[in-house]
């Protein structure tokens, strides 16, 4: 009788594969990691991409899905060197000629800002905040037909089912109120008009007035070291500069995990696995791209509305008509002057990003998918609206495409950062429509990526479910 090496590789070191491994480990299992870069870390690395010193988080960078996890909650990750960083506000979303509208943490003030809409925003958060200890572990899981809370998930999937015009035209009258709700609904990269866009609106919404919306000390790049450093202290194996192409290549294990997308997956196991299942996996959609712009600055930037210093993130995109043209236009396969722009400023809160009194900027925004169009100017335009003499202190810049996101992470297909389109069908079938998503048929392998359910997010969820359904499945 052949004894396997391990009994599980995961390949793949991302938030979810390193959640996989983790959740073997602990289950006193043996289990090894394969990341193809010298780094591990999939979309949570930092680099000095500028200049010396100025330390920019290369893809994710602020983090409330990190601390909603119900299993990154459970990990001892601070014991390991994660420290949590919570700027003062969430989020701020300048407007042109008047004050910026501010999400802050809490429900009521950020009700009181909002006036004519106090009492419809209160409304609609409050079930949602007051309850989220009880619904995140079902949002942040495969679909159920049988909710643990099912008048709970109810009356949210009343609301999140809808999309984000829908919503935002039905339940508030102020142009800021809408402005604030589209930011945050753009954060699904769908368009304004899809089915399902306001759910995640309600999702970040509600974690920012229950949990805050924080950055790691250090950069993002320190969740994927406390993940490795716990999962190395539960006896776990991490072998870098690795690139799996063939399974072949892999040791003897009794499973084998992708923290991969349906494309790799089919590159690497061949004839392997099903031919039913992969054609369901050929027929996997990716969604729009991102063009990422980091900028070391001689100051921080100058937002005419003082209080956006104060905001982790801060949306840029005017009002909700503004957002709506440009996330339809990416959809439909065509660039536009006055992107939606996210906009990270960990230096004004975390002082080891840049030297001295110098600071880092982080932005994106997004593209059809695989576009090599420059945004670059786009985007500093954006920011120039809403800061005037923000130009003025850009010291150096550095730009990704969507090819050059695709080439720095291979999961990033198309520079889609969310391992798949999540449009109201794909969101609840991803990757091929199974009854267990995770498990491949008829083999020992799982996949464990964002590709999965719940999706996109530096959560680990989907890393977690998929060793749930190993660990039952193969080790129970």
């Amino acid at each position: 009788m052949t004894t396997s090496k391990y009994d599980a590789i995961v390949v793949g070191s991302g938030p979810n594969g390193l959640a996989a491994a983790v959740a073997l480990a602990q289950q006193g299992l043996h289990v090894k990691v394969i990341e193809a870069k010298e780094i591990i870390g999939g979309g949570t690395r930092t680099q000095e991409l500028t200049l010396p010193g100025f330390h920019h988080d290369v893809c994710s960078a602020i983090h409330p899905m990190a601390v909603a996890s119900p299993y990154f909650k459970t990990l001892p990750l601070d014991e390991h060197g994660l420290e949590w960083i919570y700027p003062e506000y969430p989020l701020a979303h300048p407007l042109d000629d008047e004050p910026a509208v501010v999400m802050q943490t809490s429900l009521d003030n950020t009700a009181e800002e909002l006036e004519i809409d106090a009492a419809a925003y209160r409304k609609l958060f409050e079930p949602i905040v007051f309850n989220f200890d009880q619904l995140a572990p079902q949002l942040l899981a495969p679909f159920s037909p049988f909710p643990s809370t099912p008048l709970l998930m109810a009356r949210f999937g009343w609301n999140a089912l809808k999309s984000a015009r829908s919503l935002a035209f039905a339940k508030f009258k102020s142009h800021r109120t809408r402005a604030l709700f589209g930011g945050l609904a753009a954060h699904s990269i769908l368009p304004m008009e899809k089915r399902i866009s306001a759910a995640i609106a309600l999702v970040l919404g509600a974690v920012g007035h229950r949990l805050g919306w924080p950055i790691p000390r250090g950069g993002s790049h320190q969740i994927t070291k406390a993940l490795a450093s716990y999962f190395e202290s539960l006896g776990g194996d991490i072998e870098t500069g690795v690139k799996v192409e063939s399974l072949d290549q892999l040791e003897s294990a009794r499973t084998v995990f992708f923290d991969l997308t349906p494309q790799q997956v089919l590159e690497i196991t061949g004839s392997s696995i099903p031919n039913s299942y992969a054609k369901k996996l050929r027929r996997y959609r990716y969604g729009a791209g991102v063009f990422k712009l980091d900028l070391a600055l001689e100051g921080p930037i100058p937002w005419q509305d003082k209080r956006c210093q104060k905001a982790g993130t801060v949306h840029l995109g005017g009002t909700f008509e503004e957002i709506s043209a440009s996330e339809y236009a990416m959809a439909n396969g065509r660039h536009i002057d006055k992107p939606y722009v996210l906009v990270a400023q960990q230096s004004l809160f975390d002082d080891t990003r840049a030297p001295g009194d110098k600071h880092t900027a982080w932005a994106y925004c997004h593209v059809p998918n695989g576009s090599t169009h420059d945004m670059t100017r786009a985007i500093e335009n954006q920011i120039e609206r809403f800061a005037p003499g923000f130009r003025d202190l850009i010291i150096e810049h550095h730009t990704m495409n969507t090819e050059q996101m695709h080439n720095y992470n291979a999961n990033y297909i198309g520079g889609d950062i969310n391992g798949g389109l999540q449009d109201i069908t794909q969101l609840f079938t991803r990757p091929a429509g199974v009854f267990n998503p995770y498990h491949i048929p008829q083999t020992s392998y799982y996949i464990c990526s964002s590709s999965t359910p719940p999706g996109g997010g530096v959560h680990g969820m989907c890393g977690y479910h998929a060793a749930q359904a190993a660990l039952n499945r193969e080790f129970s």
